[in-house]
């Protein structure tokens, strides 16, 4: 057992009160603590990442109570992966928020900051379906603080609306959990996969409630069509760090989707054969195809941006209904283009807020800066939209790839390419109205804010970190495609869980006695 599994729960967990209780009225020390705890948690994360890349599963047991009585912590390939981007992404965040003065503009945004990292990677490393339940709404609460920060009623509405469509997914958990507890007595991800398949076949219907239930509540966090209305408003109306930071959010419910749904509930189970099978790919085609209508269609830069993340989820989650080591690989390498994307297109729209009156695509006054925004904003674009070189085409061949076996190949293939067709008009119009056609406006009327640099080096990290993620392509699929395997053949999962003894567990208290 390593103790630095919990690590990255237990350390933004302990910053976030000190910022609080120590340094509430020192921006200064709250912004440096901050960045530690971020800086020592991608080192963290980087070493856990690689402690499993040779497929190794990591168990901590709180309180050394052994599953499915105690609390565990499990990293895998993929929950390693997860929380390794998470950590990436929250220092480019950080470092842009502290450049523009977002974190001192209300009130205790590091502890929020932190909470929310807490939450996140909580979400991605628990080992039981109540604690995931948990999570969420750490996150959830930490969340809706980032969101409002800095105030204004627009955003307090967003907020709101925000909070209510999750309390909505929150209920359904625990409507969840208590059917799958009843039925089976455990909420342990691995002893659930083992014991829904001993559920009598007359007797599924408990079973078969909870994973669809669980399905919705999963499709609300990753804003699949039709439970996407709470997206577009939050996270354009939410500061720009705060939505940079949530690029990740929605792939929280992408990620449970992908570990519920192949080690509880498998496509080859029978008591839930054909439920979410069924459902989720016409859902996931039609979120890509309203996400990408919405970028067309927005009269905002932000709602723009905010539309493209439904779009990029709806990419994700149609590699993701797939459910094949193929389809899995693919969704896992998108998920990583799309979040750097999707954060430094937020970024950029904050940057590009500082020199106009609004975000309306309508010719204004010169963007300052401009040439360095409008660079950072076509390779961004190209990237979301799907262009070569980078690797958001390279996500959509590997989609396109393993859809072959579908009996919806012919939709997979019309809806992506369609779909990437008016995405990239939407994204050329987009660009085209705020760094060219604004020359022809007075250039009296520009404002006289210029970012700071080390805003231009956050959003250029990003960018920096999507042309990595293209150059060493073949790379990351190899280790998704290892991922996508491993989840699929989840014995070495069930094994480390289930039989890895406890200090006070029934053989350690068997063996004291002797």
């Amino acid at each position: 057992m390593t103790h630095w599994l919990i690590a990255p729960i237990v350390l933004p967990a302990m910053l976030a009160p000190f910022i609080v209780l120590a340094a509430r009225y020192h921006i200064g020390i709250q912004r440096v603590f901050s960045l530690a705890g971020v800086v020592a948690l991608i080192a963290i994360s980087a070493g856990l990442t690689w402690a499993t890349a040779d497929g190794t599963v990591l168990l901590y047991q709180l309180g050394d109570w052994a599953a499915p009585f105690g609390i565990v912590v499990v990293g895998d390939r993929l929950s390693t992966l997860m929380i390794l981007l998470t950590s990436v992404l929250a220092l480019c965040v950080l470092i842009y928020a502290i450049s523009s003065e977002w974190d001192n503009r209300g009130r205790h945004f590091h502890a929020l900051f932190q909470f929310q990292l807490m939450g996140i990677l909580g979400a991605f490393l628990t080992g039981d379906l109540f604690n995931l339940f948990v999570f969420f709404e750490v996150l959830l609460i930490a969340s809706y603080g980032l969101m409002i920060h800095a105030g204004g009623n627009r955003r307090l509405r967003a907020g709101v609306q925000y909070v209510l469509f999750n309390l909505i997914g929150s209920t359904l958990f625990l409507f969840a959990l208590g059917s799958i507890y009843a039925e089976t007595g455990t909420l342990n991800m691995a002893d659930l996969a083992l014991r829904v398949t001993l559920v009598d076949a007359e007797a599924t219907v408990g079973i078969r409630v909870a994973a669809v239930l669980l399905l919705l509540v999963f499709a609300i966090k990753a804003a699949l069509v039709p439970l996407h209305f709470w997206l577009p408003a939050s996270y354009a109306e939410a500061p720009a760090p705060v939505a940079a930071l949530f690029a990740i959010m929605t792939k929280v419910g992408a990620y449970a989707i992908i570990r519920v749904y192949t080690m509880i509930f498998p496509p080859d189970l029978t008591a839930t054969a054909g439920l979410h099978v069924t459902w989720l790919m016409p859902a996931a085609l039609l979120s890509l195809a309203i996400g990408m209508v919405g970028v067309l269609a927005a009269k905002k830069f932000d709602r723009l941006v905010a539309f493209s993340i439904i779009g990029s989820m709806g990419m994700v989650l149609v590699s993701i209904a797939l459910f094949t080591p193929a389809g899995i690989a693919s969704a896992l390498y998108y998920i990583i283009h799309s979040t750097l994307a999707g954060a430094a297109l937020f970024l950029i729209v904050d940057l590009v807020r500082t020199s106009r009156a609004n975000l309306e695509l309508t010719a204004q006054a010169p963007v300052r800066g401009e040439t360095i925004i409008a660079g950072l904003f076509f390779v961004s674009a190209i990237a979301m939209a799907g262009l070569p070189p980078l690797s958001g085409f390279l996500g959509k061949l590997l989609l396109l790839d393993a859809a072959f076996g579908s009996d919806l190949v012919v939709w997979v293939w019309a809806v992506v390419l369609i779909s990437s067709l008016i995405s990239i008009v939407g994204f050329a119009r987009a660009g085209s109205t705020l760094f060219w056609k604004s020359q022809s406006v007075d250039a009296e009327t520009v404002a006289k804010t210029t970012p700071a640099t080390l805003s231009y080096v956050a959003v250029g990290a990003l960018v920096t970190l999507l042309a990595l993620h293209t150059i060493f392509a073949g790379q990351m699929h190899r280790y998704t495609t290892a991922i996508a395997t491993q989840l699929f053949a989840p014995t070495a999962y069930i094994t480390t869980v289930m039989e890895t003894p406890g200090k006070l567990s029934d053989g350690a208290k068997d063996k004291e006695d002797h």
